[in-house]
């Protein structure tokens, strides 16, 4: 078995180097090795609080690596369950979930406090097209 697994990853990393960089490989997270005996460890959601510190280029940034991020968990999710396979640390999902959320707040709340209406009514609509 560990064999065949072997020799299917020396195929497919074979055929990466050959075509290059492959785009979905982004929607599944890197393969660990049998030799990480540490558990991984990932980080919290974002607070509101440390959002409103970023500007709006940042946060519009941030929003798209999230945005990838729950992607990728949602596409290994999905294909794992296919297989009857467990979802490793389901707990990540609601962490990007709730950061995204936390970025939508933050930026109606600028988007409210804007004073010119013209410009406020076209910050909604960006937020709102998130």
């Amino acid at each position: 078995m560990a064999a065949a697994k072997s020799e299917t990853s020396a195929a497919a990393a074979g055929s990466t180097a050959r075509t290059g960089y492959n785009p979905l490989e982004e929607f599944f997270e890197a393969d660990r090795g049998r030799d990480d005996d540490k558990p991984v460890v990932y980080g919290r959601s974002w607070k509101a609080s440390e959002l409103r510190l970023k500007s709006w280029d940042d946060l519009h940034k941030l929003w798209y690596v999230l945005f990838k991020e729950k992607n990728m968990l949602m596409s290994q999710r999905q294909m794992l369950h296919a297989q009857n396979l467990r979802f490793p640390h389901p707990e990540r999902l609601p962490k990007v979930r709730k950061s995204m959320c936390r970025i939508k707040h933050v930026l109606t709340e600028r988007a409210i406090e804007e004073p010119d209406p013209r410009r406020s009514s076209e910050m909604k609509r960006t937020i709102n097209a998130l």
